[in-house]
């Protein structure tokens, strides 16, 4: 069986990505690493995203295709559970993966589960045109939805502007706002076109997020690639203290009780595959 790994960026330095930890974790992982992107524009209409990732997966060569975002990470401890769990699910046209979402290191909430294992091998007219953003996998026009895939049970860990400053968010966010409403007609989550409108709408999207986060972590926890940079960010960056966030944040029982429910979880089934 061979892995496919497939990712995206442009930019990276300027966008305070953690690509080359990203990198170094995906070769690892996979038989076969493939780029896209490196000439993202600078304004896009969002459904530019899609056909990127319609890129990637088409350039692999393997019986499965991984769509890593390059702020999406693995644990070493999953190498072999990896290869196991793609091995059980041949038939399945793809498989879940639990997200991660880290604001700040000592911290996370499990976000979401992602169809980002696409089985090439037999299922290779997969098109990432679904969902609301346009760039989730389908399969004969229909929604590779996760609850009605194979779970993994291993986590992609979500780095998303930990080791952004305000700026480079902001410049960021202003982008995918232009983008969105270039092709939907309207902001939506993203708040307006400046910086400023952006970042404002961004913080206040994080603040609602960031509540949810009661599943501890100290460094040593978070895999290898990505350890020494998790120890080097300093004040400026998100990751720091989300902005301030960090010691005024208060979550709520529920929020705490969902969390523990996850992580017990998580330790029941560490060892399911």
């Amino acid at each position: 069986m061979k892995i496919s790994i497939f990712t995206h960026m442009t930019n990276p330095e300027k966008r305070n990505d953690p690509w080359k930890e990203s990198l170094n974790c995906y070769r690892d992982f996979c038989d076969e690493l493939v780029i896209v992107g490196e000439n993202w524009p600078e304004e896009f209409k969002w459904d530019y995203i899609g056909k990127v990732f319609q890129e990637g997966f088409e350039k692999c060569s393997g019986d499965w295709a991984i769509n890593m975002s390059i702020d999406h990470i693995f644990h070493e401890d999953d190498i072999l559970r990896l290869r196991k769990v793609l091995e059980k699910h041949s038939d399945s046209p793809a498989v879940a993966f639990p997200q991660h979402q880290i604001f700040t290191p000592d911290r996370y909430h499990l976000q979401t589960k992602l169809c980002v294992a696409i089985n090439k091998n037999k299922f290779p007219h997969v098109i990432f045109n679904g969902g609301n953003d346009l760039c989730l996998p389908t399969l004969n026009n229909m929604r590779l939805l996760p609850e009605n895939m194979p779970n993994s049970y291993i986590p992609l860990w979500n780095y998303d502007k930990v080791f952004g400053t305000k700026e480079s968010i902001s410049l960021d966010r202003a982008r995918f706002a232009r983008a969105w409403y270039e092709q939907f007609n309207s902001w939506g989550v993203f708040g307006g076109p400046t910086p400023d409108a952006a970042f404002d709408a961004w913080l206040k999207l994080i603040k609602s997020r960031y509540k949810r986060h009661v599943i501890k972590l100290n460094i040593d926890q978070h895999p290898k690639y990505i350890r020494d940079k998790l120890n080097q960010i300093d004040e400026n960056q998100f990751g720091f203290d989300a902005f301030g966030l960090k010691n005024i944040t208060k979550s709520s029982f529920s929020d705490i009780l969902r969390g523990k429910r996850y992580e017990f979880q998580q330790l029941v089934t560490k060892n399911k595959i």
